[in-house]
C-alpha cells in the first residue's frame, strides 16, 4: 500500500515538474522582452487633429479665464457672488490646463504658445478688453467681468461643441462635454447676477 502510494505521488510529481518546466518561457510575466515596442505603440491613446486643435486652443482660453478672474480678485469691494464665482472658475480650469498638458505630453505634442491662432476668436478677450477690466473700479469691475466672461464662456462652448463633432479621443470628448454642462450652467449663473448690479 505505502509503495502504490509512493509510486502514485511520485508520477504527480514529475508530471507536475513537466508541466511547469514547459509553462515557464511563456507563463513568466515580463520575460518577453520583444513584447516591448508593441506596449509603448498601444499606450499612446488615439487623438486626432481636432482633438490636438481644442486641447491647445483650451489650455489659451482657460489660462486668459484664469488671468481674468485674478484681475478681478485684486481689487477691494467687488460683488461678492463674482468674488465667488471667479474663485470656481479658477478651481475648475486649473486642474482642467493640467490635465489638457499631461495629454499634450503624452501625445508628444509640443505647443507653440500661439493659441491656435486664437487671438480674438473662440471668445478671447483682445489686449484692449484685459485692460479695461484691468483699470475698472470695483464695481464697474463687477459687470464688466461678468460680461466678458459671458462671452468667453459661449466661445468655450463653440470650441467644446466642435470636439463633440469631430474629435476621437474619448478623455477629451468627455472634458468637452464637460465644460459644455459646467460653462453653460455658470453663464445662466453671471446672467442671473448681471440682472442684479
Amino acid at each position: 500500500m505505502k509503495l502504490r502510494t509512493f509510486a502514485l505521488a511520485s508520477t504527480v510529481l514529475a508530471i507536475t515538474l513537466v508541466l511547469a518546466g514547459c509553462s515557464t518561457p511563456s507563463g513568466t510575466p515580463g520575460m518577453d522582452h520583444n513584447s516591448s515596442p508593441s506596449l509603448s505603440s498601444d499606450s499612446v491613446p488615439a487623438f486626432n487633429d481636432a482633438d490636438e486643435t481644442f486641447v491647445v486652443g483650451m489650455i489659451a482660453h482657460h489660462e486668459q479665464a484664469i488671468e481674468m478672474a485674478d484681475l478681478l480678485l485684486d481689487k477691494e469691494g467687488v460683488d461678492e457672488r463674482v468674488i465667488d464665482l471667479a474663485f470656481d472658475i479658477k478651481d475648475a480650469q486649473g486642474p482642467e490646463i493640467e490635465t489638457m498638458n499631461r495629454w499634450l505630453d503624452d501625445w508628444g505634442i509640443v505647443p507653440d504658445d500661439s493659441g491656435m491662432g486664437m487671438d480674438h476668436g473662440g471668445g478671447m478677450m483682445s489686449d484692449q478688453d484685459m485692460a479695461a477690466l484691468e483699470a475698472a473700479s470695483a464695481a464697474e469691475a463687477s459687470r464688466l467681468f461678468l460680461q466678458q466672461m459671458i462671452q468667453h464662456h459661449e466661445g468655450a462652448i463653440e470650441m467644446a461643441q466642435q470636439e463633440l463633432d469631430d474629435g476621437e479621443n474619448p478623455d477629451a470628448l468627455d472634458l468637452a462635454q464637460v465644460i459644455i454642462d459646467a460653462q453653460t450652467a455658470e453663464i445662466a449663473t453671471m446672467q442671473d447676477i448681471l440682472a442684479t448690479l
